[in-house]
């Protein structure tokens, strides 16, 4: 597993049209899918942020937040519900990390602050976590740019 950092200078193209999928509307948005104490999918919507320190999630106390503690697999997922590319999607998937460093929080505060135009009222009572790209899956309904319709994988091999 590498840290989004890492994947954007690995694979460029592909990282960018990522975020795209996720920035739709100017904020990061995606659906969270973490792993519940029974083994079962819990499925979450969250506000995605990727700055300089990398791909990161805000997240305030509950099961998801226990969820990435006790077992730290996820999966993002983007989806676009509009036509004409009503199924485009992109989805990376990977180990989240609870983020202590100070000088990512304060990256992350930074993006959060330029995206959303300040942090949410109860910023300092979330946990950050950083999200690790195992591997993405695109799925285009047409070619754009590099990628061709239908699905591109990728995965990590370090």
């Amino acid at each position: 597993m590498i840290t989004w950092t890492e994947f954007a200078r690995r694979q460029p193209a592909l990282a960018a049209i990522g975020r795209e999928q996720f920035y739709q509307h100017d904020i990061g948005l995606g659906f969270l899918a973490t792993v519940r104490s029974d083994g079962g999918p819990r499925v979450h919507p969250v506000c995605p942020v990727i700055s300089p320190a990398g791909l990161h999630v805000l997240i305030l106390p509950g099961p998801k937040r226990a969820d990435l503690r006790r077992d730290g697999r996820y999966s993002l997922h983007s989806e676009t519900f509009a036509p004409p590319r009503a199924d485009d999607g992109f989805a990376v998937s990977g180990r989240a990390r609870e983020e202590t460093d100070r000088a990512a929080w304060g990256l992350v505060r930074d993006q959060v602050a330029a995206d959303f135009g300040e942090p949410w009222p109860n910023y300092d009572e979330l946990t950050l976590f950083e999200l690790s790209v195992q591997g993405c899956l695109l799925t285009l309904t047409e070619p754009a740019g590099l990628f061709p319709n239908g699905p591109t994988v990728w995965k990590a091999l370090s």
